[in-house]
């Protein structure tokens, strides 16, 4: 095949357990998943259409300990912790009662949002893609296979930031699980191997800011470590 210009690296994450990689190939992520989020965003709790958005591919910062750079044209980038769903197979129209067999592994990561630009957006109807989609706005832990770790339930999900506590749920608090996640995705989009899955953040989002150390945990699975500079 012959390019126009060098054909640009597949942005990938570390397996755990192994020296293989996951290509990351679209992320998708999940608005107003945990009832408590939705509230303290002065969203309505819908618990019977989904909210989709997404982040390039590209904004994954990968592996146990990242460093994140705070982004531009903000003043207000804030935190959300999620588990993350890395896809093996793909489709359209899953069925709920298969779609976990579509899913190769978990992780946990932070959907970062300048929350300033988001806020300035929705007061005028526009695309929140600029407050959700920029550079490093993904940092993901490396993905932990389903078939060491078992599909997650009800499972603790955390953050903390420079040691205090700043957000935490079980897992079984989602409005929708993962199975119905991938069920309602697959209607909207052919879902494809390199998929990722931000399942939605609980209760407690606020402020980061530079020289901030930050821990997200998903149960005794994954482990997430960084600073923002």
């Amino acid at each position: 095949m012959n390019y126009a210009i060098p054909v640009p690296a597949a942005p990938a994450i570390p397996v755990a357990g192994s020296d293989t990689l996951f290509p990351v190939r679209r992320i998708f992520c999940i608005g107003r998943n945990y009832a408590d989020h939705a509230k303290e965003m002065g969203a309505a709790v819908d618990r019977q259409q989904p909210m989709f958005f997404m982040k390039p591919a590209d904004a994954i910062v990968a592996g146990e300990e990242v460093e994140v750079r705070y982004p531009s044209a903000t003043q207000d980038l804030h935190h959300e912790v999620e588990m993350v769903v890395a896809l093996a197979k793909g489709g359209a129209d899953i069925p709920r009662e298969r779609a976990l067999d579509h899913v190769f592994g978990y992780g946990v990561g932070l959907d970062l949002t300048r929350r300033d630009l988001q806020a300035a957006a929705k007061a005028k109807s526009h695309p929140w893609d600029a407050a959700k989609g920029f550079d490093q706005s993904a940092p993901v832990s490396a993905i932990h296979p389903a078939s060491v770790v078992g599909h997650p339930k009800d499972l603790r999900l955390s953050l903390h930031v420079n040691d205090a506590l700043r957000q935490e749920t079980r897992l079984d608090d989602m409005i929708f699980p993962v199975d119905a996640i991938i069920h309602e995705l697959s209607k909207l989009w052919t879902l494809a191997p390199g998929d990722l899955i931000y399942s939605g953040t609980p209760a407690g989002v606020a402020a980061l800011v530079r020289g901030d150390r930050f821990i997200a945990r998903l149960g005794d699975i994954a482990v997430l470590q960084g600073r923002i500079f």
